[in-house]
């Protein structure tokens, strides 16, 4: 490469991430700050206020599944994107997103892991927000469930999975790496740019994604590996969703009616 075609190569790269952040989770992110501060300056506190992640679409059961599985397939077309511009001649096809089959059985186990270190920690975040008003009340799932409402629930959870840890985290570093950046700055964007699309949900929401998206690029920092992390983020989405309806039965005092 001649010294003239690095920065037109260079410039190219950085566009390349601005778009595919822009049709991902970069605006998101955008829409999560304008969402904020919708939210902080009503007239009713943002702890008395609900945020649905998964509501339903129509009143029309066919037409509702039509929808959930429609803005499922769409929104993973950034990730078939970005899987498209890493891929290699060669297997690992993935590889430089960290993505391969070479240990499945220790990514599981390690994804495992992860879920109690990040779950757990995350719950009494959102709890503790919940209790001083400063979290909105998070609706992950409807009540009212069809006989594909755990299927497609369980599809969402993989598709926040596969759509931010391949993006935020392996798409991130590929690209960013070769812009020049060191390993903690990226740590550090990626984390916050995580945060600030879970802003929505309140500033504790904001903080607890930071420090997750912290861990996680740490330890893809560390290992190269994506599949934990994918595992450990459907694994906590698939318990939440899942899960939300026993939860609201079981605790009704911290579900506002």
């Amino acid at each position: 490469m001649t010294l003239r075609s690095r920065p037109r190569s260079q410039r190219r790269l950085r566009w390349e991430v601005a778009i595919v952040l822009l049709l991902s989770l970069g605006g998101s992110a955008l829409w999560s700050v304008l969402q904020f501060a919708d939210v902080s300056t009503r007239s009713a506190p943002i702890g008395d206020q609900t945020v649905a992640l998964n509501p339903a679409r129509s009143d029309r059961e066919w037409l509702d599944l039509a929808y959930q599985l429609t803005g499922i397939v769409l929104d993973l077309v950034p990730v078939a994107l970005v899987c498209w511009l890493l891929w290699r001649a060669r297997p690992p096809r993935l590889g430089a997103l960290g993505i391969d089959a070479a240990r499945p059985v220790r990514d599981g186990l390690a994804g495992l892991a992860l879920v109690a270190v990040i779950g757990v920690p995350g719950l009494a975040l959102y709890l503790a927000g919940r209790a001083l008003g400063l979290t909105v009340n998070v609706v992950p799932s409807p009540l009212d469930a069809h006989w594909f409402t755990v299927p497609v629930l369980l599809l969402s959870a993989l598709r926040a999975g596969l759509t931010e840890e391949v993006i935020v985290v392996g798409y991130l570093f590929d690209r960013l790496r070769r812009l020049g950046w060191g390993t903690w700055p990226i740590i550090v964007a990626a984390a916050l740019l995580r945060g600030v699309y879970h802003l929505y949900q309140g500033v504790p929401a904001l903080l607890g994604n930071v420090a997750m998206g912290l861990l996680f690029g740490w330890l893809y920092a560390r290992t190269g590996r994506l599949v934990p992390l994918i595992v450990a983020h459907v694994l906590i989405d698939v318990a939440v969703f899942v899960g939300y309806p026993w939860a609201y039965g079981a605790f009704p005092a911290l579900f506002p009616r």
